[in-house]
């Protein structure tokens, strides 16, 4: 008795259907396309005018041009761009440790009435425009500061940042720089309380189970998550800080030097109070030095942002900002 082989099993492929998009994905992911479009024509159009604007200065002889007279352009910027690194540094080394000691407050020490209460003033303190800021740090606070600013230097006068004559007035860099600080704070804070908060709650309570205390929690399990947040926070703040232009030429009693000093009368300009402070009386070729100027602030701030990227990319795998 023979058998015969069951029939071979026809194969024919899956037919493939595409899904159907609506019209509400479709309107979202062709805006949202749209705006990632806007807003890398807006940068090139903006390195686009800065660089064609900034060619005259480049290019044109000292000898007679406004602003320059006779020195090159290089070593004419040179002092604002220190003045501008200068002070947004020290504004960053005051905020920084002050917007994380809030930041970790408000997210695990306060309770949850008084932590809702904080994060709203603090947020609030972000929506103060930078001319009250300005005339607050020019009328009051650099009037408070000024004679702790002798003390300081009867005190400390053999460090060199507190060396040389207190200004009478205390409208110097230092005071400057704190309102800078008092301006990034919030920003910087709100960043970083709300990198804290997503940090695994498993992570937390396995360092309290074997016997952590909350700050050892804290130091063990929050900050290792948080790192690249508060790197991405404090590069944030120091963009606004670089770029900060009216509090600045309020505050600073501005000579445009190179000095590490900042108790004196003498202050560096930072290259945003120095174009507010000239571009009124700019002409011709004065002002594309000018915008030549800004050209340098564009480039600096370009590339504290592309290395805060470079640092919070390196733990990507284990922070809380991605």
């Amino acid at each position: 008795m023979t058998t015969s082989a069951p029939p071979a099993a026809e194969t024919s492929a899956p037919a493939t259907t595409k899904a159907k998009k609506r019209p509400g994905d479709v309107a979202f992911s062709g805006t949202a396309l749209g705006a990632g479009i806007v807003i890398l024509a807006v940068l090139a159009a903006v390195t686009f005018f800065l660089i064609a604007q900034s060619i005259p200065a480049l290019t044109a002889d000292p000898e007679g041009t406004q602003f320059l007279n006779g020195t090159p352009f290089l070593q004419y910027v040179w002092p604002f761009v220190f003045g501008t690194i200068w002070a947004s540094f020290m504004a960053l080394l005051v905020a920084a440790p002050l917007s994380i000691g809030v930041a970790l407050f408000i997210s695990h020490y306060a309770p949850r009435r008084l932590a809702t209460v904080i994060g709203y003033v603090v947020d609030l303190l972000a929506a103060i425009p930078s001319v009250v800021y300005g005339l607050w740090g020019a009328l009051v606070f650099s009037r408070i500061l000024q004679p702790f600013y002798v003390e300081l230097n009867e005190r400390g006068g053999w460090i060199v940042v507190f060396s040389g004559q207190p200004s009478p007035t205390g409208r110097t860099i230092l005071t400057a720089s704190l309102v800078l600080a008092v301006m990034i704070l919030p920003i910087m804070t709100a960043i970083c309380r709300e990198v804290f908060l997503q940090t695994p709650k498993l992570h937390e309570e396995a360092a309290l189970a074997l016997g952590a205390t909350r700050w050892e929690m804290i130091r063990m399990a929050v900050f290792p998550f948080g790192r690249g947040g508060m790197v991405s926070a404090a590069m944030l703040a120091l963009g606004r800080a670089l770029g900060e232009t009216m509090a600045v030429t309020m505050v600073l009693s501005a000579t445009g030097i190179v000095s590490f000093q900042v108790l004196t009368s003498s202050n560096p300009t930072p290259i945003p109070a120095n174009i507010a402070l000239n571009f009124g009386e700019a002409y011709g070729t004065g002002t594309n030095v000018l915008i030549a100027t800004g050209l340098i602030l564009f480039i600096v701030t370009f590339a504290v942002n592309a290395i805060a990227r470079w640092i919070v990319n390196r733990r990507a795998e284990f922070s809380g900002a991605n």
